[in-house]
């Protein structure tokens, strides 16, 4: 569609639902609604049911987490119509304590879709029919996809020979700051030659060939 197509898209949603969207854009040809956090099952529900919506299809829900803003979350979901040929995005800003409404019962694929938001970044949806981890393991501390969950975790997990079964741990580093920057083993050597050396530049009198010098010694 047209970005003129798009927009007039945008203000049809927009009268008759009036103030459910706080502003739209045109991204990469594609319609991007921002949608007030209590408003966004009116706006998702209309957009199906609309017949010149026909939004049938939500393709997925995601999170994003933008640390710095008052409202760090962003919850976007992704809808499709088959019949116009068209994609809308639409987006719900949230913080750590404000759940947003579960579409669920617009979406029923809706379903799985904000249990793993919850899991990844801890959104809370309300009204959500069984809203628990679907990706993490049974106790898992933390939201792994939010910007300030440590890289190692806090525990790992390790098969306990005696024990018979997977046990968790903290997490322990040995090496607090690891650094790599030491010589090579051969950095340095110049008198030996390494296999494949020969394609190389000619090697220097005094060079040993390793290759050779493991032959003499295997005769001998």
């Amino acid at each position: 569609m047209s970005d003129e197509s798009l927009i007039d898209l945008a203000e049809r949603v927009e009268e008759a639902l009036e103030g459910a969207v706080l502003k739209h854009e045109i991204l990469k040809g594609e319609l991007v609604l921002h949608a007030g956090r209590d408003a966004v099952v009116d706006v998702l529900q209309f957009l199906r049911d609309d017949r010149e919506c026909d939004f049938k299809v939500l393709i997925d829900v995601c999170g994003v987490d933008y640390p710095d803003r008052a409202e760090r979350f962003e919850v976007v979901y992704q809808l499709l119509s088959l019949t116009q040929n068209n994609r809308v995005r639409v987006k719900v800003s949230t913080d750590e304590n404000t759940p947003v409404p579960s579409v669920v019962s617009v979406f029923s694929s809706a379903n799985w879709l904000e249990r793993e938001t919850w899991d990844m970044y801890g959104i809370y949806f309300s009204g959500h029919p069984d809203l628990r981890r679907i990706l993490t393991d049974y106790g898992f501390e933390g939201h792994p996809l939010r910007k300030d969950f440590p890289l190692t975790g806090y525990v790992e997990v390790r098969w306990d020979d005696e024990l018979k079964r997977v046990v968790y741990e903290p997490v322990k580093l040995t090496q607090d700051y690891r650094t790599f920057d030491f010589l090579s083993p051969w950095e340095g050597m110049t008198d030996v030659q390494l296999p494949g050396d020969e394609k190389a530049t000619k090697p220097a009198r005094g060079w040993i060939d390793s290759r050779a010098a493991a032959k003499e010694k295997k005769a001998s």
